[in-house]
């Protein structure tokens, strides 16, 4: 263990505690210079030090650690975090090939190379959340759950307890604050051909925890932000990641129970709206009257009905209808 690790340790159990320099040089049995030099190295990586006449004072510090985004379904031991990756999507089918053992959470704090649904490139500056969650359910597409309603019920519900907000979920993968995109999900599965079984699941998620407005690209400035808009955060990026996927596996947990469709449709942002969709290349505009059991959205057009698969079209306008 690093004399970083083992002053992080001792700190972190007395978090109200002043440390001086000679106490943590006896307790840990090293020099107070070595204390010194490791306080400096810590704080160069994002931890908070109080610099008082008695000593060190740790504060909350918000530094990715799989210790401190573990739950009981999700121990640290599979986690995985990087400084910086192409893309957790591929860190999460990287680690398919190696055997990892699921489920298996891949976190970076920053990516070059996200994307969203349809490729679409994924704004992705530094210190924000990118993950994704490899499980292997070896089940029929027909005994699937909606991973990616069931994911985008645990997120909301999570930001909503920690921000204090009341954030809503844009059918099917996204969630808005204040009609703004804070958050895109995106699920990709692969199946074995021999026994038709869908054999593993992907489930990607890009959080904009913290970003000042002035730092969005001019083309998506009017349509995204962040959870904490130029405001001080009210908790840990660790403990939001903890209690989103504490929530989704209690969600998958209580499965059969269609309990987390319930939510999703009361955080819906389209349900009860006008909306515009392109399907066969043709534009239809109509009210989204119903989301299916299957996470289907059911559109009244005034010519027809349809009952649209996420996979299929992409929403392009969104109005309050009364």
């Amino acid at each position: 263990m690093s004399t970083k690790t083992k002053i992080l340790e001792v700190m972190k159990q007395a978090p109200d505690t002043v440390f001086s320099g000679e106490k943590l040089a006896q307790l840990l049995d090293l020099s107070r210079t070595s204390i010194w030099k490791a306080i400096r190295e810590l704080e160069k990586e994002g931890y908070r030090f109080e610099h008082l006449k008695t000593g060190y004072l740790y504060r909350q510090s918000d530094v990715l650690e799989p210790n401190e985004m573990s739950c009981e379904a999700l121990p640290s031991t599979q986690i995985y975090l990087k400084k910086s990756t192409d893309s957790t999507m591929n860190d999460a089918k990287n680690g398919l090939l190696s055997h990892v053992q699921t489920p298996a959470l891949f976190v970076s704090e920053a990516q070059d190379g996200g994307h969203g649904r349809f490729n679409r490139p994924f704004f992705s500056p530094e210190g924000q959340i990118y993950m994704s969650l490899l499980i292997e359910p070896h089940q029929t597409f027909e005994e699937l759950p909606q991973y990616t309603l069931l994911a985008a019920v645990a997120l909301a519900l999570a930001i909503d307890e920690l921000a204090g907000v009341s954030c809503e979920i844009k059918w099917v993968n996204d969630i808005y604050l204040d009609g703004k995109k804070i958050c895109g999900i995106l699920s990709e599965a692969t199946s074995d051909i021999e026994t038709g079984q869908i054999s593993s699941v992907t489930i990607g998620i890009g959080i904009n925890f913290s970003i000042d407005p002035a730092d969005f690209p001019k083309e998506i400035a009017q349509k995204a932000r962040s959870i904490f808009n130029n405001q001080t955060a009210t908790t840990t990026r660790n403990q939001l990641i903890q209690l989103v996927w504490k929530n989704f596996f209690e969600l998958l947990d209580s499965l059969p129970d269609q309990s987390y469709m319930k939510i999703y449709r009361q955080k819906s942002l389209v349900l009860n709206r006008e909306v515009s969709f392109t399907k066969q290349q043709t534009q239809y505009t109509g009210i989204a009257r119903e989301i299916t059991e299957t996470g289907e959205l059911v559109v009244d057009t005034p010519t027809k009905q349809f009952k649209l698969s996420s996979g299929e079209i992409s929403l392009t306008h969104i109005e309050k209808y009364f």
